[in-house]
């Protein structure tokens, strides 16, 4: 659990440290007592001036034996015009594990502690820079694994998804205002205009259903689609990886079995990141570490989002294609007919269920395209342009739409039943807090541990 102590000063290396690699390093400081940790370990030759927003040059000294840590930079964020609303101070070090971790120790030394996962953010949420969509929009940035979804995280981060929020949630506070009103000073104001009510209940409504449809879409983007090609020994499945990834991931041989265990490749179509795992042939063998292979191939099946199983156009559909088929047919599967310059695909007879087919030649990089598309309309149907879009929710914040959802059509159920008005405002406050949830405006220290506790250290 978070325990936030004003003033405390916290810092973390907030940069990716590989060793021998990377030219700079970050350590962060935020809090009170960061300026005089700063000045205590770090000298400035000449007539610099230690001014907000300014950038200083100088060496990392230990302040009791006057070693030399390192030649940095300095940036000095003050209060409240920085990433907390809090001192900030930045060393640029020189890159590598040991530069870094010897400047955040002496910073230790100096009274500051470690920041947990996430503390950075969460200071700037608590002290109001951010709101939780924000909050969490920029852990969608740090993670974004194509361009689409860090478009879709900036968006979050300007604003686009608390702004409408807020404004249903206004929307909600103002309807209340005006039942509780009649409730109060029931003989002193004109009858409650239920049906106009009812209607601007009903546009909150479909606002939060519009909201709530980019959930699907939104998790996608930011969790991208698990895909197996699966299928039985030599009939192209590496070459369809390496045509696929343009690269050489895969060892390509004539001799059926070459492929031993899952080989991963990680690729962006249309915006979705893709995981896509090339798996041993499928066959009964007598071979101990083929079999170790084929065993994996059905397990990397069992959770891969969707199923690309190649045939070979030469042979057709053979009972061994079948018996995969079998083990496959409850997961979305696109079949792919490869090595169609050989052969004639549309003689072939597969089972009718499969609705997607696509014809390739692997080892000329033909039917790519054609795959692709194939696998965006499994994804979106036949509107692919529809996966455009400026905002998407996340589960935290779908799971609180969903009970607005839910608050929303009681409220409507209890003015069609005619209830009382002290009924209408049970279901309305709960969709206020519901919405509240989202941006932060009622939060739990629960909620904000579940969702800080996923950042990394230094952010």
């Amino acid at each position: 659990m978070f325990k936030v102590t004003p003033g405390d000063t916290i810092a973390a290396i907030a940069t990716a440290i590989v060793p021998q690699e990377g030219s700079i390093g970050i350590v962060r400081l935020s809090g009170n007592n960061s300026l005089s940790i700063a000045r205590t370990i770090f000298n400035t030759p000449g007539q610099q001036i230690w001014e907000s927003h300014r950038i200083l040059y100088g060496y990392i000294r230990h302040p009791l034996t006057q070693q030399i840590i390192d030649e940095a930079l300095l940036l000095l964020m003050l209060a409240p015009r920085s990433y907390t609303r809090e001192d900030v101070i930045e060393f640029h070090c020189h890159g590598g594990i040991i530069p870094v971790q010897q400047v955040l120790q002496l910073c230790l030394e100096q009274g500051a502690r470690l920041a947990q996962p996430g503390e950075f953010t969460l200071r700037a949420f608590l002290n109001g820079r951010i709101d939780l969509t924000q909050a969490e929009s920029i852990a969608d940035l740090v993670g974004a694994r194509s361009p689409q979804a860090s478009q879709l995280a900036l968006g979050g981060l300007q604003g686009k998804l608390a702004a409408p929020i807020r404004q249903l949630r206004h929307d909600c506070l103002d309807i209340l205002a005006e039942i509780e009103a009649r409730i109060d000073f029931e003989e002193d104001l004109p009858p409650l205009d239920e049906s106009l009510v009812s209607q601007g209940l009903q546009d909150v409504l479909r606002q939060v259903e519009g909201i709530l449809q980019t959930a699907d879409q939104g998790e996608l983007l930011r969790s991208g689609l698990k895909v197996a090609i699966v299928g039985r020994p030599n009939v192209g499945k590496s070459s369809l990886l390496n045509a696929w990834s343009r690269s050489d991931r895969a060892i390509v041989t004539d001799l059926p079995g070459t492929t031993r265990d899952v080989v991963e490749s990680h690729l962006v179509v249309g915006g979705i990141p893709i995981q896509v795992l090339d798996t041993a042939g499928i066959r009964d063998t007598l071979d101990q570490v083929e079999k170790i292979g084929v065993e994996r191939s059905r397990q990397a099946a069992r959770y891969a989002d969707l199923i690309l199983l190649t045939i070979d156009a030469q042979t057709g559909w053979t009972n061994q294609d079948e018996v995969i088929y079998q083990e496959v047919k409850h997961r979305p599967l696109i079949l792919v007919i490869n090595k169609t310059d050989l052969a004639e695909a549309d003689l072939i007879k597969f089972p009718a269920q499969i609705q997607q087919i696509v014809k390739t030649v692997a080892a000329k990089n033909q039917g790519i395209d054609q795959l692709e598309n194939a696998i965006l309309t499994s994804v979106y149907g036949e509107n692919i342009k529809a996966s455009n879009l400026d905002l998407a929710i996340n589960q935290r914040q779908a799971a609180a739409l969903t009970r607005a959802k839910i608050a929303l059509e009681q409220v409507q159920e209890t003015i069609i039943n005619q209830l009382p008005l002290d009924f209408w405002t049970i279901d309305l406050r709960a969709t206020i807090q519901a919405l509240g949830e989202i941006t932060g405006e009622e939060i739990t220290e629960s909620v904000l541990d579940r969702i800080f506790s996923r950042f990394c250290i230094g952010k």
